[in-house]
Formats: structure tokens, C-alpha cells, sequence
């Protein structure tokens, strides 16, 4: 009988380990199993009736295939209170984190590296502003935020199971919805669209190293030519490290640039009656800003873009009105440079004599240590916002010189809250442009048509009357001489009702003639997206437009900015093989941003080479700022100030022809170095993804490759379909879509139910849901969706009922 021998020890070890191994991953599968599970649990319950304290009558929250919320109940009141609801069931966490935002408190959930924000936030006050604002409202517009309140607080109350992931991986839990958690969000948008102060910052630290003429023409003339809508101190700031205030904000609040907005009366359109679209631009991320709802009660339908935490329809339709809104990006901010009192620094000068300043304790909590005293100081002018950037900086605290914030957002009495209720009850253009009239902040271009067939335009918002300057830079606050003395009235804000040519653009252009008697801005945006979109109203065929061609319109990707640009790129000569198959690329491309194409990506990729070859000796440090090319400041280089053209640090002149060259080799080898394939391979699209960036999971790369739906997209800065390219110091992210269209709306006043719509993400914020980002793919393609209540399939049907 043969003698069974024993494996050698190695072997068994190794036999032994893998079995381990194997019994470690599988042990390791079902606690991965088990937690997804159990976090399955935290979503919500979205079928059955639950019980809910505070309604007067019962109210339905409907959700069809897509996730689209129809909500039906007797009243306002009851309306809000399952809107409220239905956005806590969906994007808890979302209206947690912004009241966070709003409030200084993220240091409480992630720790002390969220310090300098929370600083900067309770320097600003805007939670303070808005517990005043709840003051200014009249009583039925406080009860519509009350119920809403009411109903997150129902779902807080009825929910069971674990909360959404961002909860369990910060640990902590949500406390009860207040009526001021929903105003802040009001004075975040405004603090979002109003990015003046910035500029003036910038300003100042250019005016250390350039001329007054090199600064303006950094920011270029509007064009005499272009659309509008109406057509009828370089020492005071001393060693301030202002630089610090570009990045004090995160990129989803930081200020954003771009929205379109266009209208046609009936005798523009085929079905006679009004058509509106809108496509308010903001940053790319998920969960997203909007969330499409129907809210029908007797009194009338509203659809369109509501945000989660707050009760009102933000953009869209009520039946009888339709709206849409961009950025008017006016300046309606100062900083004003205080002088500390010499020997006394808890006063500052002002035209009076010297005053003290007003003092606050804030108390920060931070997650992980101590609290944090923080103070705050505020002058006549408003918060100062120096100290927020200047912690254990002795060279600015005792400095003699402080920098204050003026902005009417800050005020008490902001009735903006009032404006959107009115908005959403106008019967009729009439009511609709009366209700603008509590509109305070920010200032923004809304157009608006009714089913009688008017059409009309408002600019509303509280705007400073200056006794000097234009705005650009901080001013002296000691002397008074740039104080304001007053807001433009309501009734002189630019505003304009049907007129001649049956149509209104609005795209962030300039929308007052040179003769307005108010300065608005110093600084208008480039036209090209208005410019574009008035060539499509106006060229050819220009009557019996339809819903189709609205949305063709809307998602256009021609690049006006990239053809202007092109002839003078094309006057380069190459310098080699490649350099003249990208050139031949360019020449044959129609100048549309479509993701298939590599013409818009050696564009790109060559003007942000140029703009670096051209402006970063220049700039110095503040070349950061300008990083992201600018198509119109290349063109205007090109055409009329070569002098921009010389390395200013070289020791030899440069002429543009140079730099065209070298530029264009560079920008190839980056594209070589990235993609690694010839250039006629390349893709647009490829470079060009829409990540819709989590805030809290981007951080994390397992969990941002597990719920991240990264999209190629078309576009570009300058289309009316916008892309925002991004053009960081990180070349693996450049040319990203990260800011654009997160909703789409076409009205037709003919046919309300016939309206069209799309948000970029999903319903739900929880990564957990189909419902996460669902719609992207069909947003990227240009599709729409229909909110039209009971022809809708139901999916789910949520039945809430008074105890």
C-alpha cells in the first residue's frame, strides 16, 4: 500500500492562505452586500398613505417613471406642505448641507479644514439676513413658508431606516427645518450671481503691476454693434493679501456668468400665441440646484423648476404667466477701504469723525476640537470682509486699513421671498410685473408672457446710485465722496412691455443703451451667445416659430467667439507636420462645438497656450484668474495690441506671429502628451465630460467611481447650448464641462401642457435612487420631458392625510 506523504509546509501555508483570502472576500462580499442593503433603506417611502400633522386636507405626492412629482391638494398651503415633503424625501441631505452653507456651520460636519469659509460666511451674516427677512413678509406669504416647513418636518418625523449616505459618512443628523433655512437659500444665489466684489479685488491686485489702460482691456468694451436687450487705487489696500479672496469660496458658490432667455409674441409664432425658453446657467454638479414638479390646486397649475427648501415655483409656468430669468451681473456691490483710528483700532474714520465699530461674538463649532470665538466687525458701509481672510495675519489686522462690503442683500428688509409668491399667483402679465416689484435681490433680466399675448421684460432688484466712480475698485469709505445716496426706483429700471419687433434676447449681454441716466455695471459680459441667438429669431425665416425650433435654438452649438477668433489663428504659419494637419483641422471646421469633432479641442487646448503666452508675465500672480482663455481678449490681442504679444520677461521682443507659432506646438504637445493618438482621432467630447461632481463623495474615489455618471458632452463657453470649459492647473481636467443649462424650459402659452423640460442630474440627491441621474443622458442629448399631471403614468402614488 503506497505511503500518503504530507505537502511540503510552504505549500500548505500557502494553500491555508488563500482559502483565508477567500473567505476574507467572501466575508467581505456580505458586509458589502449588507450595507448596501441597509443603506437601501434610506430611501424613502414613496407609495401608501402616511399620516401628517398640519395639513387641512389630504394631498398627493404622484411620481411618474422618470421620478417627476405631481402634487395635487386642496390649497396653497397644504400644496407647500407636500412639496416639502416630496424635496425632503428626495434631497434631504442637498437642503441640510446648503442651510449649512448659508448658516457658517460645515466646520460642525467635516472639521476645521472648513474653518475659513465658515468665516467668511458668519462675516457676511447671511443666515442672520435672512431670520430678519422673515420679518418683512406679509402673513400669507409666511404661511406658505410655515407649511413647507411643516412638511419636511413631517417626513423628519415619518421616516424610518438609515439616513442618506452623506449622513452616515459625515455621522451626524439633520435637525428640524426652520421657515429662515429656506430664505438663506435666497441670499446664497444672490451671494452666487453677484460676483462684483471679486472683480474689484482683482482690480486691486492688478493695479500693482499693470497700467490702467493694460486693466481695461482686460475687460473689453461691449462692442457699439452688439445686442441689447433695451435698445431704445493701487496703494489703499496696502499689503492685503487679497489673492486669498479668489479661493475663499467654493467653485459651486462662487460667482457664474451665463444663462439665456428669449421670448417671441404670437405674431412670431406659428400657434399664435407666445413661446418662452429659458436655460439658466449654474455649476454641474449632483445632486443639481432644480427640481421639476406639478403642483395643482383649485386655484391654479404651476409647473416648471422648483429648489429644494424652499415653497415656490423659481422658474416656470402657472396657467396663466410664464417667466424665465439670467443674471443681470450689474454692480450692486462695493468694498470700501475703512481707515482704523490711529491709536484707538476699535474705531474707523468716517466723514463725521471717528465711529466705533460694531461688534459680534460668533460661536463655531468644529467637529473634532474646541469651538472657534470668531469676531466680527461691521462699519456704516457693512460686514468687514478683510478680517476673514486675514486670520493671525498682523500685517493686515494692523495694517491700518480694513475692507468693508456694501450690498443691499444684506439688508433687513429684502422681500424677494414676497416677489416669487406674488410671481406664482399672477393671473396676468400686469400682476406678474407688479409682483416684481419685492423683488430686491439679486438684480436679475426676466422675461415673462401671458396667455392674453403679451410679452414683456424686467430687470428688478436694488441697485446702488453712486455720488462717484464706476464701481471697478475699492474706494475710500473715510471721506464719503463714493458713498451712495440712494437705489434706482422701480419704475426707472430698465422694463419693457410688447414691444415692436415681437421678441426680447436676453443672454447676459448689455441691456441698456449707452443713454440709460444709471450706471448698472462698468463691465458687461461678451454677446456672443445674444448675438447668436438674435441671428437664429431674426435670419431667414423669421415668423411661425414652433416648439421644435425653439428647441433646436436652445441647443445650438455653433461658437460665435470661436469664429471670430479662427482667421487669425489660421494666419499662423506651422512649423511643423503637425502643426500643419491641426491647422488644416481648424480650416475645415464649421465652428460648432459638437463632441465628436477635434477641431473644438485643439482649439482650446491652443488658445488657453496663447492666453498663457500672452498674459502670464504680464499678470504675475493674478494670471490664475485669466487662466480659462478668453476668446474675445485673444481676438482683441491679435487685432489691435500686439505689445501684449512680448514676453514682457524674456530680455528679447516677441512679436504675435512668435507666439501664434510656439502656442500652437505647445498646445499639440499637451494633447500629445494627454490622449496619445493622431490629431484627426481626437474627440471633443473626450475632453470634454460633465462629472456632476458630488460635494462630499468626489472626495471619496471609491465612492465617486461607484455613483459618478461622468457624460461626454457638447458645447462650449461661448454657445447658446454653454459648456464651460474648465482650465484649471490640473491638464488631465482641462476643457471639463462643469458649469451650464441644469434646466431647460420651452412655455408655450397656447398650450401650458404642452411645455417642455429637463433638469442635467436626476430627482433624487440619495446615489442610492434610479432616480440619481437618470436624466443626464437625455439632458446630453437634448431631449425634453412633458409635466402634464394626469395624462402622466403614475408610478407611485404617497397619500398624506390629517390625523
Amino acid at each position: 500500500m503506497p505511503v500518503k506523504r504530507k505537502r511540503p509546509l510552504l505549500s500548505r501555508l500557502i494553500v491555508w492562505t488563500l482559502w483565508g483570502l477567500v473567505i476574507l472576500v467572501g466575508l467581505g462580499s456580505l458586509a458589502a452586500a449588507g450595507g448596501y442593503l441597509w443603506l437601501r433603506g434610506s430611501l424613502p417611502d414613496l407609495d401608501g398613505q402616511i399620516l401628517a400633522a398640519g395639513l387641512s386636507a389630504p394631498a398627493e405626492i404622484l411620481r411618474d417613471p422618470e421620478g417627476i412629482v405631481t402634487i395635487r391638494a386642496q390649497n396653497e398651503s397644504d400644496a407647500a406642505f407636500a412639496l416639502g415633503f416630496a424635496h425632503a424625501q428626495d434631497r434631504l441631505w442637498q437642503m441640510d448641507f446648503t442651510r449649512r452653507s448659508g448658516a457658517g456651520r460645515i466646520a460642525e460636519v467635516v472639521g476645521a479644514r472648513a474653518l475659513p469659509f465658515d468665516r467668511f460666511m458668519r462675516t457676511l451674516g447671511l443666515y442672520r439676513v435672512a431670520e430678519a427677512n422673515l420679518t418683512a413678509l406679509p402673513d400669507d406669504t409666511r404661511a406658505v413658508l410655515d407649511a413647507y416647513t411643516g412638511g419636511v418636518n413631517a417626513f423628519l418625523a415619518a421616516r424610518n431606516g438609515p439616513l442618506p449616505l452623506e449622513f452616515q459618512i459625515l455621522r451626524y443628523t439633520p435637525e428640524p427645518w426652520k421657515p429662515a433655512d429656506s430664505l438663506v437659500w435666497g441670499r446664497l444665489m444672490a451671494l452666487q450671481l453677484s460676483g462684483n466684489w471679486r472683480d474689484e479685488v482683482l482690480h486691486a491686485r492688478l493695479a500693482k503691476r499693470l497700467t490702467a489702460e493694460q486693466i481695461g482691456f482686460l475687460w473689453p468694451a461691449y462692442p457699439k454693434d452688439a445686442p441689447t436687450t433695451l435698445k431704445d487705487l493701487a496703494d489703499a489696500t496696502g499689503e492685503m493679501p487679497l489673492e486669498r479672496f479668489a479661493d475663499i469660496l467654493p467653485w459651486e458658490l462662487a460667482p457664474k456668468d451665463a444663462s439665456n432667455a428669449w421670448v417671441l409674441d404670437g405674431t412670431r409664432t406659428e400657434s399664435g400665441a407666445p413661446i418662452l425658453a429659458n436655460d439658466p446657467h449654474l455649476a454641474l454638479s449632483a445632486p443639481g440646484t432644480w427640481y421639476l414638479a406639478r403642483i395643482e390646486t383649485p386655484e391654479r397649475t404651476l409647473s416648471g423648476a422648483t429648489v429644494p427648501g424652499l415653497p415656490f415655483l423659481m422658474l416656470g409656468q402657472n396657467g396663466d404667466v410664464a417667466w424665465g430669468m439670467t443674471t443681470t451681473h450689474s454692480d450692486t456691490q462695493d468694498l470700501f477701504i475703512e481707515r482704523v483710528v490711529e491709536g484707538d483700532p476699535a474705531s474707523y474714520e468716517t466723514p463725521e469723525g471717528p465711529r466705533a465699530f460694531v461688534s459680534r461674538q460668533e460661536i463655531i463649532e468644529v467637529q473634532g476640537q474646541a469651538p472657534e470665538t470668531w469676531t466680527v466687525r461691521e462699519t456704516r458701509h457693512g460686514p468687514v470682509l478683510s478680517d476673514a481672510i486675514a486670520v493671525d495675519l498682523d500685517d493686515v489686522r494692523g495694517s491700518g486699513t480694513v475692507l468693508a462690503l456694501a450690498w443691499p442683500a444684506l439688508r433687513a428688509d429684502d422681500r424677494t421671498g414676497v416677489a416669487f409668491h406674488r410671481m406664482n399667483r399672477a393671473r396676468n402679465a400686469g400682476e406678474f410685473r407688479a409682483a416684481l416689484q419685492d423683488f430686491n435681490s439679486p438684480q436679475q433680466n426676466i422675461v415673462y408672457a401671458d396667455r392674453a399675448g403679451q410679452i414683456g421684460f424686467a430687470a428688478p432688484g436694488r441697485v446702488p446710485i453712486r455720488k462717484a466712480g464706476d464701481g471697478r475698485h475699492p474706494v475710500p469709505g473715510w471721506s464719503g465722496a463714493t458713498d451712495w445716496r440712494g437705489e434706482i426706483p422701480f419704475q426707472e429700471l430698465p422694463l419693457a412691455s410688447n414691444p415692436a419687433e415681437g421678441s426680447i434676447v436676453s443672454a447676459n449681454n448689455k441691456i441698456v443703451p449707452d443713454s440709460y441716466r444709471y450706471l448698472l455695471t462698468a463691465d458687461w459680459q461678451a454677446p456672443y451667445r445674444a448675438e447668436r441667438i438674435e441671428t437664429l429669431l431674426n435670419g431667414g425665416k423669421e415668423m411661425g416659430w414652433t416648439l421644435e425650433r425653439t428647441i433646436a435654438a436652445q441647443l445650438d452649438l455653433a461658437s460665435p467667439a470661436a469664429r471670430a477668433l479662427l482667421p487669425l489663428l489660421l494666419s499662423t504659419q506651422a512649423t511643423s507636420a503637425r502643426g500643419a494637419e491641426a491647422l488644416a483641422i481648424l480650416r475645415a471646421w464649421d465652428g460648432r462645438m459638437t463632441r465628436d469633432a477635434a477641431a473644438p479641442l485643439i482649439l482650446y487646448a491652443w488658445a488657453g497656450a496663447l492666453t498663457e503666452a500672452l498674459m502670464a508675465d504680464e499678470l504675475g500672480p493674478a494670471f490664475k484668474e485669466f487662466r480659462a482663455p478668453k476668446l474675445a481678449i485673444l481676438t482683441n490681442i491679435l487685432r489691435d495690441a500686439p505689445a501684449w504679444c512680448d514676453d514682457v520677461t524674456s530680455g528679447v521682443t516677441e512679436t504675435c506671429a512668435d507666439e501664434l507659432s510656439r502656442s500652437l506646438e505647445s498646445a499639440l504637445e499637451s494633447l500629445d502628451q494627454r490622449f496619445r493618438r493622431p490629431l484627426d482621432q481626437l474627440r471633443w467630447g473626450e475632453a470634454h465630460l460633465a462629472r456632476f461632481a458630488h460635494p462630499i463623495l468626489r472626495n471619496l474615489p471609491l465612492a465617486d467611481t461607484i455613483f459618478g455618471y461622468p457624460l461626454e458632452t457638447p458645447g462650449g463657453t461661448y454657445t447658446i447650448n454653454r459648456g464651460g470649459a474648465a482650465y484649471g492647473s490640473d491638464p488631465a481636467k482641462r476643457f471639463e464641462n462643469i458649469h451650464g443649462p441644469g434646466y431647460r424650459a420651452i412655455y408655450d402659452l397656447g398650450e401650458p401642457d404642452n411645455s417642455r423640460f429637463m433638469i442635467a442630474t436626476g430627482q433624487s440627491g440619495n446615489p442610492l435612487s434610479v432616480w440619481y441621474g437618470n436624466l443626464a443622458e437625455q439632458w446630453r442629448d437634448g431631449q425634453y420631458l412633458k409635466l402634464v399631471g394626469p395624462k402622466t403614468v403614475t408610478r407611485h402614488r404617497l397619500r398624506l392625510t390629517p390625523p
